[in-house]
């Protein structure tokens, strides 16, 4: 299919709509789980990541495509929210360059208190604006968008007979029994 400058135009303002919902979007949310939890937006992504993964672990490689960040990025990140306590890394047996994020007890503790607040923001900035037809429009429009390029969520588990030793941190957090 042949597109021509209008066609091209409307998807440029397509871009340009989603990169500023986006933004508006997160910065509001951001500000709300900062104000509520302390809790940066990235550091609620990557516990909600981590939390719907097998055994609540993910290779840090995962993350990063995950995330959207870079490796260092990644790194960083995850080193921060050791740090506070709300993942722990582990290695995988079966491959020693392997490392996972693995979200901890007190992860998943702060990630039940922040989901309220980042679901009432959906609600506040999305829901007010668009109707539950609109809504499933958009979502079913960027789905298009995401599977034509190959875009989901994959979570790789530690592969090899002692699969689940990657989980060896204590689900606790550090310092709990």
């Amino acid at each position: 299919m042949v597109m021509t400058e209008t066609d091209r135009s409307v998807h440029l303002q397509a871009w340009r709509a989603l990169l500023r919902a986006q933004a508006g979007v997160a910065s509001n949310l951001e500000r709300e789980l900062m104000a509520a939890e302390g809790l940066p937006l990235a550091w609620f992504e990557v516990l909600l990541v981590l939390d719907q993964a097998p055994e609540g672990a993910l290779r840090l490689q995962r993350l990063m495509d995950t995330v959207l960040m870079t490796k260092s990025g990644v790194s960083r990140l995850v080193d921060r929210m050791e740090a506070a306590g709300l993942v722990a890394r582990s290695g995988c047996p079966s491959d020693r360059r392997g490392a996972f994020a693995c979200i901890t007890a007190v992860g998943r503790e702060k990630l039940q208190r922040a989901t309220p607040i980042h679901a009432g923001g959906i609600d506040r900035h999305l829901a007010k604006v668009l109707d539950a037809e609109q809504a499933a429009r958009l979502r079913d429009a960027l789905s298009a968008v995401a599977d034509a390029l190959g875009s989901e969520a994959v979570f790789v588990a530690c592969s090899g007979a002692d699969a689940g030793d990657h989980a060896e941190v204590d689900p606790q957090g550090p310092g709990e029994p």
